[in-house]
């Protein structure tokens, strides 16, 4: 490899607007989610001075299967499906990353989704690499057999494109332990009879009762919580009377609520997909999510008055948590905002321009893939048990979370001093100098 130095070529190319972070005159709004990894994966390695053959490594994916098949449906029609499964990189270990099933899923989206899952796993410093993968369509309209039987023929079709100690996929968007149990079957019919009860970490986020770990559930919004407790503690602010925003109100947005209820935290405002209600006196987080359990969204909860989305955005509160989708703060949004922190629950939900505004109007920010980590995190207790045919307790695993978490915040709080940047480079650097330490003393074969 050449030495850690940049021409200025490749200087001009790490600086965010450079010629590789997207067309000329491209909108923000216009702009691929991929560009926007680019973005702060250059902005990071010019700081850092990262060797430029490694940064080209990084910038591309490793591979990129995009699959087609036919799913008879109740009504005996035939459909036609796409699903993609992208491995951006495995220096550290496996590829690890969700599927999510959603009907604007799209290539680029899910290469950047894969990309920041490499940098997550890196920087929680566990051995894993990045991938991510889904299908094109909104599964609120099939029956629970049509589910199944969707997700089944995925699985077949990605074939041995997956593997237990290859890539192994995880819940997302719209998928959940159910799914993840069906997709573990299907894998084990697909293996030899001898051979099927050592593959049952094909898969994490199972049902406890189908090998999964206790605490993954929650394990997200444990996460996110860690990392609002480890920001509070240095700031020297107590939890109790804080008041927060979530945007989304899935697995992440509500586990996050509900973990932070007993800390003395008062939610003011939530916004989901259905829309946005407000109370300044608290909205209970459990009450909340036992009716969007029912109803499907936040819409009408009678506890909260109805309001805007921008005046959501707008809402006075210490902490805002969004735990969406991306690009959700954006250079029309982040100007919204009335709060002291930003934590990342979603993964991508600020954009470089929303980026910007928030370090001019100095908004701290938890960074994604330093605040959502406890997901991939209990993941890999998941398929650690696994493995060695073990079952944690509740108190071992949100331990082990909260031990890995600390450090990693530590870690990423220590290089944005050392840098005087931002916690979102500092992040990235901190999962680069991993990355390209092994790739040093590794080198590239041949």
């Amino acid at each position: 490899m050449t030495p850690n130095v940049l021409t200025e070529e490749e200087e001009e190319v790490a600086q965010p607007g450079g010629p590789a972070a997207g067309v000329l005159g491209e909108t923000e709004a216009e702009r691929s989610l991929y560009s926007n990894v680019k973005d702060q994966l250059y902005r990071a390695a010019n700081i850092m001075r990262l060797d430029p053959d490694i940064l080209k490594i990084l910038e591309s994916t490793t591979n990129e299967i995009v699959v087609h098949f036919p799913v008879r449906m109740d009504d005996s029609r035939i459909e036609i499906f796409t699903g993609y499964r992208v491995q951006h990189n495995s220096v550290l270990g496996p590829f690890k990353g969700g599927l999510r099933y959603h009907p604007s899923l799209q290539i680029d989206e899910v290469r950047a989704l894969a990309a920041w899952m490499t940098w997550k796993t890196a920087v929680v410093g566990i051995p894993f690499g990045g991938a991510k993968g889904g299908i094109q369509f909104d599964p609120a309209g099939y029956s629970k057999n049509e589910l199944e039987r969707i997700t089944r023929r995925f699985t077949f079709a990605l074939g041995n494109s997956i593997g237990p100690d290859y890539d192994i996929p995880a819940p997302d968007v719209n998928t959940n332990p159910q799914i993840m149990a069906w997709i573990l079957d299907t894998y084990l019919q697909m293996m030899p009879p001898h051979e099927r009860h050592a593959c049952s970490h094909v898969v994490t986020g199972k049902p406890v009762e189908s090998g999964g770990s206790l605490g993954r559930d929650k394990a997200t919004g444990q996460g996110v919580v860690y990392s609002i407790l480890n920001w509070a503690r240095d700031q020297k602010l107590s939890l109790s009377g804080v008041t927060y925003t979530v945007q989304g109100f899935g697995n992440v947005g509500s586990w996050t609520a509900r973990l932070l209820k007993p800390l003395g935290a008062t939610l003011v405002a939530v916004m989901d997909v259905t829309g946005a209600i407000s109370d300044p006196a608290g909205i209970d987080p459990d009450d909340l999510a036992a009716y969007v359990h029912i109803n499907g969204g936040v819409e009408r909860f009678t506890h909260a008055r109805p309001i805007y989305p921008d005046t959501f955005f707008a809402t006075k509160a210490d902490i805002f948590i969004p735990a969406a989708m991306e690009n959700q703060i954006t250079s029309e949004t982040a100007p919204l905002l009335k709060v002291r922190l930003v934590a990342e629950g979603a993964n991508g939900p600020t954009n470089p321009a929303g980026d910007a505004i928030l370090q001019a109007r100095g908004i701290h920010v938890i960074p994604d893939i330093l605040c959502n980590a406890g997901g991939v995190v209990v993941s890999y207790f998941e398929w650690l048990q696994n493995k060695r045919s073990e079952y944690w307790d509740l108190e071992e695993v949100d331990g082990k979370l909260h031990k890995r978490m600390a450090t990693a915040y530590g870690r990423v709080r220590d290089t944005a001093e050392e840098f005087g940047v931002d916690w979102r480079c500092a992040a990235y650097i901190v999962a680069l100098s991993a990355i390209a330490k092994v790739y040093q003393e590794r080198g590239i074969f041949p």
